[in-house]
């Protein structure tokens, strides 16, 4: 960088901190313009999912087939990504086995980056697990991300390398923002929302899976097409009902295929609700979701004449619609966007906090509205990011929180007496049998794999849709041992979650059971199912943690309480070890399965 160049970015980073002082200080009247910043676009890769093929493509991963390969193992004579690298190669004497990069650069099987000058091509041992190593793998994880798995759809392309974290206040914003929010849904409006209920209204009067997910010898295609036709006229009814202007205009003499944007809007405002909202919609959103499988049918749309699928309308989207995609990348965004938490602080102190929220998104609002990017929209884009902050506070901040009551209160090999975590099977309910660092360990990796799992849930719930309502991923019917269920393959799911899942090893440095991620079988029959099931976490430890943390305000504040709590468990760290022992012995031994042969046999079967 020549003289001038450090010169112009000293000056530009002196200009931003002033801003910034006055934005917070509440001098938002004179804005000026800030510049926008180049946008790197990420090159897509893609791969076809084709199972039917015997034989690997060269280039490929010989264990999973459809991701390219990035090491070569000298001693397997194999070429491997790097994820079935790391689970293929985790125990035993393949620990030692020395790869290179395909490229020809020297590397260890952890990650860690070449040394071209100190090993000039040659193999690297594998060295273990040190925290250097783990650091260097997730960055050569990757080479392989966000690829495609199946054939004929696209989505954004996003890292599940973990380095996604909340940005801290005065941070710089980076591309955090740029790449959440590529998945993050927009906030409904008001307008959207009156469209919303009519939805749900009409999907609660549905017997959509009653009469499609059967076992009958009429024709299923037109069985589907009728039912879809009948919700469709419900609506129609339901709209004209609520505003009839709107409703002639839109229905007099015409059919459904030449109203085809206005059902897929209200389908995508259901499906955009329940991804901000995990827990309501919930008899109502499978329901929709089944019926949008059908429709993506290609007789079915051949029948019915028009798409009821469209896109999710994402905060990334809007702003790219509105070429104001700088906005993401300005640093007074994580002040606008920040969670703000009352628990032990001042009325003053969240007054303050609040004050400087509002002002940033004024000055937000102000620098980079215009008649291309109305205000309100880019208020409505900052209101739906901190929506998403909310999302991760109530669900995966409660993981975080447990890892840290469990490190606090155990100890990975010692115990004391009656605090011992281990586990036998055929006690106490418990399928698993597990001494107490083994026990320790399982508990502490279930609840890492949680957090992370829940930190990229909208990722998640993006690339489960996606799965869901491809064209090209037919679902089969069957009796899963629980019922007919709609049982399809989840190819993008499946390889985000174990890229979440190689993080979360990487984490904890070890595994204990099974590592084997369930998908589209009798366990986890479809995506809807994966990620219905991570939606609940929140709900099994958030009580929990409300007591931990509230018992001892409990006992400053009332005398019985106190006495009771001296008397029954010898005080407040007794109390709280008593709750948390008694959870993670039962909470995690394996009887959630539902028989003995499933218990434990995957990363779920806790």
């Amino acid at each position: 960088m020549d003289s001038h160049s450090r010169n112009e970015a000293s000056r530009n980073g002196r200009e931003g901190n002033d801003m910034l002082a006055r934005i917070l200080n509440g001098d938002v009247s004179e804005m000026e313009t800030g510049t926008s910043s180049q946008i790197e676009e990420a090159g897509d890769m893609s791969c076809a999912d084709d199972e039917s093929t015997v034989h690997i493509q060269k280039g490929f991963c010989v264990e999973c087939e459809d991701q390219p390969a990035s090491l070569f193992c000298e001693q397997c004579q194999d070429d491997y990504c790097s994820i079935c690298f790391a689970s293929q190669h985790r125990k035993g004497t393949r620990k030692a086995h020395t790869t290179k990069k395909i490229n020809g650069a020297a590397f260890a099987k952890s990650g860690q980056k070449a040394r071209s000058n100190a090993t000039n091509g040659a193999a690297v041992p594998n060295s273990g697990g040190t925290a250097k190593d783990k650091s260097a793998d997730a960055e050569e994880g990757d080479d392989d991300e966000g690829e495609s798995d199946g054939e004929g759809d696209s989505e954004p392309k996003m890292p599940f390398d973990g380095s996604l974290r909340n940005p801290a206040v005065n941070a710089k914003a980076g591309t955090w923002f740029l790449e959440r929010s590529k998945y993050i849904p927009m906030r409904l409006d008001v307008k959207e929302r009156k469209y919303l209920r009519l939805l749900e209204a009409a999907l609660q009067v549905s017997e959509y899976t009653d009469k499609i997910d059967i076992i009958s010898y009429q024709n299923k295609n037109k069985r589907i097409v009728m039912q879809i036709k009948e919700l469709c006229s419900v609506l129609s009814g339901l709209v004209l009902a609520a505003d009839y202007k709107v409703g002639q205009e839109l229905f007099e003499t015409k059919s459904f295929a030449d109203n085809e944007v206005f059902f897929q809007a209200i389908f995508e405002f259901g499906r955009r609700y329940k991804i901000m909202n995990p827990d309501r919609m919930r008899s109502t959103y499978g329901k929709l979701m089944y019926l949008l499988m059908d429709s993506q049918i290609s007789e079915v749309k051949r029948m019915l004449e028009f798409n009821c699928v469209s896109e999710i309308k994402t905060v990334y989207r809007v702003l790219e619609e509105h070429s104001c995609l700088k906005l993401l990348e300005d640093d007074i965004i994580i002040f606008a966007t920040q969670e703000i938490i009352p628990e032990g602080r001042t009325r003053s102190q969240v007054q303050q906090d609040i004050r400087k929220k509002e002002r940033a998104i004024e000055a937000l609002s102000k620098r980079y509205g215009s008649e291309q990017c109305p205000p309100d929209t880019i208020k409505q884009c900052l209101y739906s990011i901190g929506d998403n902050h909310s999302f991760l506070r109530a669900n995966r901040d409660p993981c975080d929180a447990m890892i840290e009551w469990l490190t606090r209160y155990f100890h990975p090999v010692d115990y004391e007496s009656g605090y011992s975590l281990a586990i036998q099977m055929g006690r106490k309910g418990a399928r698993l049998t597990h001494d107490h660092s083994k026990q320790y360990a399982y508990v502490l990796q279930s609840l890492t794999l949680w957090r992370e799992v829940l930190h990229d849930m909208f990722q998640l719930w993006y690339l489960s849709e996606t799965d869901l309502l491809s064209e090209s991923n037919v679902y089969r019917l069957r009796d899963t041992g629980q019922g007919l269920n709609r049982v399809q393959a989840a190819p993008r799911t499946s390889r985000a979650m174990h890229n979440i899942l190689h993080r979360a090893q990487q984490k904890v440095g070890s595994w204990v059971g099974s590592s084997v991620i369930h998908m589209g079988d009798h366990n986890v029959p479809n995506a809807f199912y994966f990620i219905d099931k991570y939606t609940q976490v929140h709900s099994i430890l958030n009580p929990i943690v409300l007591v931990l943390n509230q018992i001892e305000r409990l006992v400053n504040q009332d005398q019985g309480v106190k006495h009771y709590v001296d008397s029954i468990y010898g005080g407040v760290d007794k109390a709280r070890k008593d709750i948390l022992v008694d959870f993670f012995r039962h909470g995690f031994d394996g009887s959630g399965a539902d028989n003995f042969f499933d218990a434990g046999s995957c990363v779920d079967g806790r």
